[in-house]
């Protein structure tokens, strides 16, 4: 194929329960990564995240915001669904990380080993469960320049992502950000809290700076075999190091400058295995009207994921 492959990893606020279950349960690729990936995160903390997730009891329009399991749980199935792509033939140009997404990025592109990866997954949860102030992320629709124009926004919260011009995201405390959400819903603008019990991307998860990036510096990081895009750079990953996976966790979120660096979308196809296709909307969206920019998810609340990658893997025969 002449057009370049980019496969695209989304973060926290786009997971839910019984993810990639359709998937877990007939493709065997997938729940071979699916049951190995769980293997590693049960030997480091004594717990199942497959048991968490595919608990029938549970809904999947019921809230999953444990950190302790959205976090492994997010890797753990964009990682797997890495594996059955390439086992389709399907191989990226680029990888591009949003967020946690990051880490499927590095872990993608062999910038780590897909354990170390699980394992600063894990550690930065349980610190941040440990030591962080309990807050949220709150998803507005509406034009990013509000945040500046409007005082109770950027009093009460950080910006933690611009994703296209009428999408942005803020993290705050739990108070804050309920002003805010009063104040929003006041003047008919649309917002929604995420499922994310912590402020991701703002200075209340300073607390775990020092010895997180401590932690890091223990692990083996060795250059990427794949392109990387980073949102957290707003473009091309130049060289890997030991704070990259707590910056991405801190800083901004800058998706619009990652997609792009990779040009105006003619010739790329852009390809979302986080598990709501969130990725792919922002890519439509940011290029508007434009007939050149192919994007594609696989996974998404409503199932039919089986469908979707036999479909998507059709474009590649």
């Amino acid at each position: 194929m002449d057009k370049s492959v980019v496969f695209m990893f989304s973060g926290q606020g786009s997971q839910y329960y019984g993810m990639g279950k359709e998937l877990y349960m007939l493709n065997s690729v997938f729940r071979k990564w699916m049951t190995r990936l769980d293997e590693i995160h049960t030997d480091i903390t004594g717990r199942s995240v497959l048991k968490v997730l595919y608990d029938d009891t549970r809904q999947r329009g019921e809230v999953f915001d444990s950190l302790l399991y959205t976090h492994p749980a997010i890797f753990m199935v964009e990682y797997a669904l890495t594996q059955v792509l390439m086992d389709r033939g399907i191989h990226p140009d680029y990888v591009l990380g949003s967020s946690l997404g990051e880490f499927a990025s590095v872990a993608a592109a062999d910038g780590m080993s897909y354990e170390d990866i699980l394992h600063c997954l894990v550690k930065q949860a349980q610190m941040v469960e440990a030591s962080c102030r309990k807050g949220g992320m709150l998803a507005v629709i509406g034009d990013f320049r509000l945040y500046d124009e409007v005082s109770i926004l950027n009093t009460n919260s950080e910006l933690a992502s611009i994703n296209y011009d009428s999408h942005f995201v803020i993290s705050g405390s739990c108070e804050g950000l309920t002003e805010i959400e009063h104040y929003l819903k006041a003047n008919e603008i649309i917002c929604q809290r995420l499922p994310v019990q912590f402020a991701f991307h703002s200075s209340l998860i300073d607390p775990i700076a020092l010895e997180y990036t401590a932690f890091l510096k223990l692990k083996t990081v060795r250059s990427p075999t794949i392109n990387m895009v980073s949102s957290m750079y707003g473009g091309k990953v130049v060289s890997l190091d030991n704070r990259f996976l707590w910056d991405v966790a801190r800083t901004p979120i800058n998706f619009r400058g990652a997609l792009n660096c990779l040009g105006d979308g003619d010739g790329v196809i852009y390809i979302d295995l986080g598990p709501s296709g969130t990725l792919a909307n922002f890519v439509k969206y940011n290029f508007g009207n434009k007939k050149k920019a192919s994007a594609f998810s696989i996974l998404s609340p409503f199932q039919n994921d089986v469908k979707n990658l036999d479909r998507l893997c059709e474009l590649f025969d």
